[in-house]
């Protein structure tokens, strides 16, 4: 499904990814784990073409991305979720969910049947502007523009920090319930390394830039977790 071999990633002349390789499984569920600064969310930017400078191989499919702008590898089926939401605050929920539809290969622009139903308070509320929404109804939101463009892929950089208790298990849950009974391929930058392990199918651990380990979920152990995630 998504393939990276031997990725390299820059910020200007900063090296941060280092001969990154991983294959992401169709409908898979995979947590990038890894101590703050180790390269997970630039992991996520690089498959979505954010980084200044790429070099290696990027595929979905027997689609190449490497070479290709944002916009179009959102097109070939990616969908993102960047750490600290990055919603239009001026914008209406319905508004916010409809820009996710600008990369639906369909070119449809209706907000999906799934986003009605796992998210309640959105489908309620959808001519509430979103500035005036929780931390939690935001990222709901930003959850829902990511699927309003029927992704194969769902990329999530620690989607529920920072947001009240009560709506971290309704997140949980709805990343679950994605890919378990829609099928959708998760890719997700977490922290919560018991929700990891609920959750994943496999893992990826990243130090310094580069995978340190990676494998079955069952293999992340406390031993893996003391020496690359205790600070």
């Amino acid at each position: 499904m998504l393939k990276l071999t031997e990725v390299d990633s820059f910020y200007s002349d900063s090296h941060i990814l280092h001969s990154v390789s991983m294959n992401i499984q169709e409908g898979s569920f995979t947590t990038i784990l890894g101590r703050n600064g180790m390269g997970k969310t630039t992991l996520l930017k690089t498959i979505m073409g954010l980084t200044d400078k790429i070099r290696g191989r990027i595929e979905i499919g027997n689609k190449v991305l490497t070479a290709l702008p944002t916009h179009l590898r959102a097109k070939s089926g990616i969908s993102y979720v960047p750490q600290g939401r990055e919603i239009i605050n001026n914008f209406t929920i319905r508004e916010n969910i409809l820009m996710g539809c600008y990369a639906r290969q369909d070119g449809k622009k209706i907000i999906p049947e799934i986003v009605l139903e796992l998210f309640p308070y959105l489908r309620e509320h959808l001519n509430r502007r979103a500035g005036l929404l929780s931390g939690g109804q935001q990222q709901q939101l930003a959850v829902a523009r990511a699927l309003a463009s029927k992704p194969k892929v769902l990329l999530l950089d620690e989607p529920t920090e920072g947001i009240q208790p009560n709506l971290v298990e309704l997140i949980e849950h709805t990343l679950i319930r994605l890919n378990k009974e829609f099928g959708i391929t998760i890719v997700l930058v977490e922290q919560n390394i018991n929700f990891a392990r609920r959750a994943s199918d496999q893992f990826v651990m990243m130090n310094n830039g580069s995978i340190a380990i990676d494998g079955a979920i069952s293999e992340l152990n406390d031993d893996v977790v003391h020496k690359y995630m205790t600070v």
